[in-house]
């Protein structure tokens, strides 16, 4: 894929990333879940999930390796190649990254100011190589680590500030609460994405009319698939 080709597809990328009018990401992991998702009329763009993609590889979230998250992006930019939907590493076909500031090595955040730094190093690396486009969707786990609401606004304004385009707020099991989005989406001018709960959390529209501008769902539907496979092949066995 040119150059050429590939900025126009982030800077299509880029624009769906609209507050009010958010981004829903059905995560995929693998080529086949990737074509399953890319296939449907309303999958606008495709997104990884990196704790699916490494089950589907047989490692744990924090082992994968770089070598292989490169090698499951480029599978599946293959897969997906005829359905022309952008992928969130230049050289695979991919026009988006989400970028965590936590440090997998040293079980801690990076500072804000070397959380921002490799943001901006990412789209340098991207500018140079004709993607000015690139889409950076950077992680603040600050409410995991037990950090606060001040903390989050700090970090994601200077992420925004370093080129990213949206912060990726997550909660893990305590979540984001209705009154934290509503904060968070008011200071970040829209630019935020929030993890969908599918369990009693806000709902796509609520979190429409909040007026977030990415929705995304993690590993939900490879969690949902194995549990499906392995209710099936327990089935199967017992005949």
């Amino acid at each position: 894929m040119a150059n050429a080709t590939r900025n126009a597809l982030a800077k299509s990328f880029k624009a769906l990333h609209t507050p009010h009018h958010p981004l829903v990401l059905a995560n995929i992991y693998d080529a086949v879940s990737a074509r399953a998702v890319a296939s449907l009329p309303n999958a606008k763009a495709l997104a990884t999930a990196s704790y699916a993609v490494a089950e589907a590889a047989g490692l744990k979230d924090d082992t994968l390796t770089l070598e292989v998250n490169v090698t499951s992006a480029k599978n599946i930019a293959s897969a997906i190649k005829e359905f022309g939907k952008p992928l969130s590493l230049i050289q695979a076909g991919v026009v988006g990254i989400n970028l965590e500031d936590y440090n997998g090595s040293t079980k801690k955040l990076y500072s804000i100011s070397d959380a921002a730094d490799r943001i901006k190093r990412a789209m340098n690396t991207a500018t140079s190589l004709g993607v000015p486009d690139f889409v950076v969707n950077a992680r603040c786990d600050t409410l995991v680590q037990g950090g606060g609401l001040e903390e989050v606004i700090e970090r994601g304004r200077a992420y925004l500030a370093a080129g990213a385009t949206t912060v990726f707020v997550w909660g893990a099991g305590r979540g984001v609460s209705r009154s934290e989005v509503v904060e968070l989406v008011k200071v970040f001018d829209g630019r935020l994405n929030v993890m969908l709960n599918l369990s009693g959390g806000l709902t796509v529209k609520e979190l429409a009319d909040i007026g977030v501008a990415r929705i995304s769902i993690g590993p939900t539907l490879q969690i949902g698939a194995m549990a499906k496979l392995q209710k099936d092949a327990e089935a199967i066995l017992a005949m």
